[in-house]
């Protein structure tokens, strides 16, 4: 591990006990879309490698996180549609909001609505959109796990999912307060 993704000992929170359960926040980018002329963006769907990848994100959601309390997901179609082909790769159907304040938001939006989240919630999904979850993952990793960071600043591309850890509530996530333990992005 570099010493930039050293992890301060009050960060770790991959082994928080029960007097620090962790909550872990899971970001899911859309799957590739394909773009139809004269459909707003909005409206635009996924395309065939979209189609292809967004059950493999399912899958990976399924080994390494497992099904989440809570999903908030961008109403646009293309986000909708990874939702519900990830989803279908899971063991059990969690709580879905589509919440319109996803879409096209920025990171600090983002965390306005992760903010409100209640604090039972200890695995929340969001599926939505970059530059914003490229953004909010980079704004809240104070550390990382290997090079995690790294590959989250070279690039998050479609279907790009990143998995973040942190200690409290939800209404205390900011600047620095997780660790990024995980970025992958899973290809049909």
């Amino acid at each position: 591990m570099r010493h930039r993704d050293r992890v301060p000992e009050d960060q770790d929170v991959r082994n928080a006990g029960p007097a620090g359960a962790a909550h872990r926040l899971v970001l899911l980018r859309h799957a590739k879309s394909a773009w139809p002329d004269g459909v707003p963006d909005h409206d635009r769907p996924l395309g065939p490698r979209g189609l292809r990848d967004a059950p493999e994100a399912g899958r990976l959601l399924a080994r390494t996180c497992g099904a989440p309390d809570l999903v908030l997901c961008s109403p646009a179609r293309r986000t909708r549609q990874t939702w519900d082909l990830a989803a279908a790769e899971l063991d059990r159907m969690p709580r879905v909001r589509h919440d319109p304040r996803l879409y096209a938001a920025d990171a600090q939006d983002l965390l306005d609505v992760v903010r409100e989240v209640p604090a039972e919630v200890g695995t929340l999904l969001l599926v939505g959109h970059n530059p914003g979850m490229e953004e909010l993952a980079l704004l809240l990793a104070g550390a990382a796990v290997g090079d995690a960071l790294e590959r989250v600043r070279t690039k998050f591309p479609t279907s790009a999912v990143a998995v973040l850890s942190l200690r409290g509530p939800w209404s205390d996530l900011g600047r620095g307060t997780a660790l990024l333990t995980d970025v992958a992005v899973p290809r049909g």
